[in-house]
């Protein structure tokens, strides 16, 4: 089937490649308008040849599904209607009451006055049974009471400074058997 030209006659606009069926078919439609009407306000009389008519206002959907209808009359007494609406009542304040709980009064009171401030108390200050001077005594920690037991050091030169620096590791053997007292290995 060899392809047609697209219609060389009153031609508005460019037509698509291979679409001169559409063209043919606005031919006759195309005589009156200018191509900027057309392009604005779009062809007449594709869709209908009755400029006039007006659409309609009810939709397919709504002409061919009605929604059903009540039958008229009461499907439940009143005191059954009653007693469920009374139900739902209960039922609703009970829920209501379980999560919105009344807050508990606040207590405007800090650590301080409630565990230190208590009535009846009486600070007192240990008598000291030795003279420390923080200034020089070794501190007491963890491990400088478990220093025996820590796996890897060096052996400690004196019980009172653990921590203090120590050559022993790296001090020769020979130098070492020189000192008057070892230190112990443990």
């Amino acid at each position: 089937m060899a392809e047609k030209p697209a219609a060389v006659g009153n031609k508005v606009g460019k037509c698509m490649l291979h679409n001169w069926v559409e063209e043919r078919a606005m031919e006759d439609v195309d005589t009156q308008e200018t191509r900027i009407q057309i392009q604005k306000h779009g062809h007449k009389g594709i869709i209908t040849m009755d400029q006039e008519s007006q659409m309609e206002s009810v939709t397919t959907l709504r002409a061919n599904f009605i929604p059903p209808k009540g039958p008229g009359v009461r499907l439940r007494g009143i005191r059954g209607e009653l007693l469920e609406k009374h139900n739902a009542q209960r039922i609703r304040e009970k829920i209501n009451a379980e999560r919105n709980k009344p807050c508990p009064k606040t207590d405007f009171c800090s650590t301080t006055q409630r565990d230190f401030c208590v009535q009846g108390f009486v600070p007192l200050t240990p008598e000291t049974t030795q003279v420390h001077d923080y200034k020089s005594d070794q501190a007491i920690t963890f491990w400088s009471e478990n220093c025996q037991r820590i796996q890897g050091a060096t052996a400690v030169p004196s019980v009172k400074a653990p921590f203090r620096k120590s050559a022993l590791f790296s001090t020769p053997i020979s130098q070492r058997l020189d000192e008057m007292e070892l230190p112990s290995d443990n």
